[in-house]
């Protein structure tokens, strides 16, 4: 069995968001590996995470994301106690989030924000165009339907400091870390001369 490091138990501890005896677990059943360790516990962590997904926000704070003068956003986003709220590794997540929305502009925070009469309306349009077997038409055009507003909707977004993962897998590894539920409640993008 690989000898294992009070240094690399901390690092793994550090970077999953899990506690020590956890993170030492993981390195022996590793047999010391350390990317294979960071992986298992990465997939526990996000598992945590999704059960955290229910419990209630009521903490958070507003920030913002000004570019050149020129556009800016301003979102809420929010956990489950002040004391994460106030830590700065929060204040970078939601300053993050207000780049994320400044630069990417989505008009939705999840896919069940998007209204019923502007999802009728695609389905209908995708549906006048359908030119594929009949036979397929409904998981054609639900497939369609979604790769329509992908870009659209905040949590399906590519992190823009992170292509490999969506803003949803991004703030699920921040529930994880911090051990608190947190949501993005609302946005609001605003560029110059430009008005809805």
């Amino acid at each position: 069995m690989a000898e294992i490091s009070i240094e690399q138990i901390k690092k793994l501890k550090e970077l999953s968001g899990v506690g020590l005896t956890d993170a030492k677990k993981a390195l022996v059943e590793a047999d010391g590996d350390f990317d294979k360790a960071l992986d298992a516990m990465r997939k526990k962590g996000l598992t945590k995470a999704e059960k955290r997904g229910d419990r209630e926000t009521r903490e958070g704070l507003i920030d913002s994301y000004i570019h050149d003068g020129r556009l800016g956003a301003i979102v809420e986003v929010n956990c489950e106690t002040s004391f994460v709220a106030k830590t700065d590794e929060f204040k970078t997540l939601a300053h993050q989030i207000a780049m994320q929305v400044a630069s990417m502009n989505p008009l939705y925070v999840s896919e069940e924000d998007i209204p019923e009469d502007v999802k009728a309306a695609k389905m209908k349009e995708l549906e006048e165009n359908f030119k594929g077997p009949e036979n397929m038409k409904e998981q054609i055009l639900a497939g369609q339907a979604k790769k329509a507003f992908a870009d659209k909707v905040l949590m399906n977004q590519p992190f823009i400091l992170d292509d490999t993962k969506t803003v949803e897998q991004f703030i699920k590894e921040a529930i994880a870390k911090t051990g608190e539920n947190i949501t993005i409640r609302q946005f609001k993008r605003i560029e110059l001369g430009v008005t809805e």
